[in-house]
């Protein structure tokens, strides 16, 4: 025997989502987010290390980016754009930032292109 106040409705064919908050119908659109506004140059005198590391990672190849002079969320917007440009998976952990496989001459190129000076670093 159920008790009506136990079972509350939830959805509905008619009507959809019945939980309250904002509804995501048909029709609804999510809002646009922003684009990432243009990045800042780095400070002078900072220069970016980049360098290809297989330690710790069962062989395989990663190229870290490292010392870099911003901020976290300006580290992570930035992480993005080299995932998007190399077409690679990565992380940004604090001021460095990894991607997967040997790209160093592309991230310095994109570095350099975006306005800080980035040099090899390692062997």
């Amino acid at each position: 025997m159920r008790r009506e106040q136990d079972s509350d409705l939830v959805w509905s064919s008619d009507d959809g989502d019945l939980r309250g908050g904002p509804k995501r119908g048909k029709g609804r659109r999510k809002p646009k987010r922003q684009a990432d506004p243009s990045p800042s140059p780095a400070p002078a005198g900072s220069t970016i290390k980049v360098k290809r590391e297989t330690s710790g990672r069962r062989g395989k190849t990663a190229t870290t980016i490292s010392e870099i002079p911003l901020g976290e969320a300006e580290t992570k917007s930035l992480a993005k754009r080299l995932k998007q440009h190399c077409g690679v998976g990565g992380t940004a952990r604090g001021s460095t930032i990894e991607l997967q496989g040997d790209h160093r001459d592309k991230v310095i190129a994109f570095l350099e292109k975006e306005g800080h000076r980035a040099v090899r670093a390692g062997g």
